[in-house]
């Protein structure tokens, strides 16, 4: 997902930490700007995220409370890149840490159930009661995922507000599609919003099924992409 988060709102203070571009900034046309994040960096870019996803259609339906919504994202996301996602070592950040491409290479998307049990306190810790619609959306979202052909999956890409609508996001998922590109390996991913799934269809992918966790839920889409000659 890649947050189309409009402007304004609830923000903690921790907001101003996130650099502020220029006019002018872009990202580098080599990528040589986007590189490997470190476990050191995983506060900061859970910060650029919780920011990207402050507004977004899915994260306000699991934490209604806009004056909770930021601070319980960033604990989330910062448990979640440390526990799940960077330890397959394909996160990717741009060199100012203002979002983030956590991949999952091929076959390893699946926590099994043992993880999931470990990795529960610390969800119900960082969401409180808010765990239950988190839950309720990873559950629909796993028995949606595809089994096979083997595939890199994008559980989750960010950039913060202010540096949206810049080829950040693009830059972001350039790394790894270029190499599923060379080795003909497809990837898959959902994406939040219909702003999401324009950019992720100019990016090759095409969307599967549109569907929901929750009646009241927003849509979902499930997109797939088929390596580029």
């Amino acid at each position: 997902m890649l947050s189309a988060s409009e402007k304004g709102g609830v923000r903690m203070a921790s907001e101003i930490e996130v650099a502020t571009p220029s006019a002018s900034d872009r990202p580098r046309p080599d990528g040589s700007d986007i590189r490997k994040m470190t476990a050191a960096e995983i506060q900061p870019v859970a910060r650029a995220l919780a920011q990207a996803f402050h507004d977004d259609p899915h994260f306000r339906w699991f934490v209604r409370d806009d004056a909770k919504r930021m601070q319980r994202l960033e604990r989330g996301f910062a448990t979640f890149i440390g526990r799940v996602w960077l330890r397959q070592d394909e996160g990717y950040t741009h060199e100012r840490l203002i979002g983030a491409a956590l991949w999952m290479p091929p076959n390893t998307w699946h926590l099994g159930p043992l993880a999931q049990l470990l990795l529960l306190p610390a969800i119900v810790r960082d969401l409180r009661t808010d765990t239950p619609g988190l839950l309720k959306a990873l559950t629909f979202i796993e028995k949606k995922h595809p089994r096979e052909p083997s595939h890199w999956y994008l559980p989750i890409i960010g950039v913060a507000p202010a540096w949206q609508g810049r080829g950040y996001g693009a830059a972001l998922l350039r790394v790894v599609l270029e190499r599923c590109d060379a080795d003909r390996v497809p990837a898959y991913l959902e994406a939040s919003t219909p702003r999401n799934l324009e950019l992720y269809q100019r990016n090759g992918f095409e969307p599967i099924e549109e569907c929901r966790y929750a009646a009241d839920g927003p849509p979902l889409w499930r997109m797939w992409r088929e390596p580029r000659a």
